[in-house]
């Protein structure tokens, strides 16, 4: 059995926002990063179990576009701490990936495991694509997570005109050496 440790030093993890409503237009589409570890379990040539934890407070907005205005080191302030305010990161300080099963793919694996965030847990396949770079692994994932599924509600301002969307796209890159 051989042990993969993978952390921001191999790749990242980004959030990316939506705005919705009628003031929509006055709002930014943020880019956030987290700090996150995982580890990859495999036997022989294939994985069988993966882990990720994502650490809330490490939440960093990293820009927004939209907007009226670009968004300034203060707005990017305020912006961390409705984050970290909606996810009740002091209540749930991580975020956590864990695999059920793993299966093959057509350009890497299947992950079916559960997504435990702001206490629940839900059923998640995501799909992992894997790349030979040489002398190194490429992984890649992309995915959207509901406020809703996982009972949060999204930030809003204005009385509802302009709110974040209940849906934040996730991507995920690293890379590994052989």
């Amino acid at each position: 059995m051989t042990t993969w440790e993978l952390d921001p030093s191999d790749g990242e993890l980004l959030l990316t926002t939506g705005v919705t409503g009628p003031a929509a237009k006055m709002g930014h589409r943020l880019t956030i990063a987290v700090q996150w570890r995982a580890t990859v379990q495999w036997d022989g040539d294939r994985p069988v179990s993966v882990e990720m934890t994502v650490d809330v407070g490490s939440l960093e907005v990293l820009g927004g576009e939209g907007g009226v205005t670009g968004l300034s080191g203060p707005e990017k302030a305020l912006a961390r701490a409705n984050a970290l305010k909606t996810l009740q990161a002091k209540r749930f300080p991580q975020i956590v990936f864990r695999t059920s099963s793993i299966e093959p793919a057509d350009h890497g694996y299947l992950l079916h495991g559960t997504l435990d965030l702001h206490g629940r847990s839900r059923d998640r396949v995501l799909e992992v694509e894997v790349e030979d770079l040489g002398e190194q692994w490429q992984m890649a994932c992309r995915a959207s997570v509901s406020h809703a599924d996982h009972g949060l509600k999204p930030y809003s301002m204005m009385m509802g005109a302009m709110k974040v969307a209940d849906e934040v796209a996730v991507s995920f890159t690293a890379r590994h050496p052989k």
